[in-house]
This record gives C-alpha cells, structure tokens and sequence, in this order.
C-alpha cells in the first residue's frame, strides 16, 4: 500500500519539473505559409540545426516554422508564395539568393529568392545579439535543399549586357565576392 503514494509522489514531482522546464520556454505561436506542407518544406524542416549562434532552437505550433532564442530571436517560416520582380535588395549567402526587407526595422526578414516555395527568416538582432547575415549562413545549407530556379542578377548584367557569374562546380549559383552580403548599386532580382 505504500508503493502507491511513493509513485504518484514520483509521477508529480517528474510532471512539476517538466511543467517548470516548459514554462521557461513556451512554445512559439507562429502562423503556417499557404504551402508550409510542400515537399520542399519538409526537405528544409528535417535539416534545420538545434543550436545556432548560441540561440537553442524553440518548438511551434505550426507547420514548417521554428523559433531560436528565448524570447524568440530568430523565426523560420516556409511555403511563402513566390516573389516575382521587386526592388528589395538581393544578395547571396552560401549560395542561396535572399531578398532584405527592412521595412519593420529592427526586425529584418530576409526571404529566399529563386526558389519555390520561399522561406522567410524574421530575425531580431535587438534579441538575437547576433548579425542577420550570420543567421543566414548558418540557415543556408538546410534551405539550399531545395533547387534554386532564378538567381539574382546585378544592375549591369540586364542593362550592359554583362554576363551571369558562371555556377560552381557543383552546379549551385556562384557566390558573390567578400565576406559580407551587400547587393551591388542597383543589384535587383530577375523573373527568368
């Protein structure tokens, strides 16, 4: 008769921890895409990391998203609709082409240009305590699963007739020059 108490005492103080370890890190309420069921979305999903830049990865309550950080710093949402031709700055980060909308500064959403769906990463530096560009070179190789279609191209290449950088050996977009992602003058997005 009293192997019962000790297990029930057992079983609430085990569901106490586990209530008091959730409460420091609730899930985050994130909308789904249109398209966060996609193939490719779950392509991206499975290889997103569990630690990033310091920022530990978060459970939400929607499709294809995930949070980093405490409060959330860093979100990730796929199955955006694609993004035609638009004069957001477009650059490349290991190889993946990222348009940069800075419109709810300090928040930044860099979203993927040239592939279908489109992933949107919202980071807070404010929170993060880190560089969007350095979220994105962290995200790029789980969102480079899925093929890019368009690539960014600078002002002169539609203009001056120049010539697309040739792609790399393993048949991704080359990257662009220097170690940060600053779109050149007048660098724009095409619609191949």
């Amino acid at each position: 008769m009293t192997r019962r108490p000790v297990r029930a005492a057992g079983a609430l103080a085990a569901a106490s921890l586990l209530a008091a370890l959730t409460a420091c890190a609730p899930t985050v309420a994130l909308e789904p895409a249109d398209d966060a069921n996609a193939v490719a979305c779950a392509e991206i999903s499975v290889r997103l990391p569990d630690e990033m830049l310091g920022l530990e990865r978060r459970t939400t309550n929607a499709q294809a998203t995930a949070a980093w950080g405490n409060p959330a710093a860093v979100i990730y949402r796929c199955g955006l609709p694609p993004i035609g031709a638009t004069d957001l700055p477009c650059f490349t980060v290991e190889g993946v082409d990222w348009l940069l909308d800075e419109s709810n500064a300090p928040q930044f959403v860099f979203l993927t240009y040239g592939r279908a769906p489109v992933t949107e990463i919202i980071v807070d530096p404010d929170l993060a305590g880190v560089a969007g560009v350095d979220v994105l070179r962290a995200l790029s190789p789980a969102v480079s699963a899925v093929e890019a279609t368009q690539q960014c191209l600078a002002a002169t290449d539609v203009f001056t007739g120049g010539q697309i950088a040739p792609p790399s050996e393993d048949g991704a977009p080359a990257p662009s020059d220097g170690d940060e992602p600053t779109p050149s003058e007048g660098e724009q997005p095409t619609d191949e």
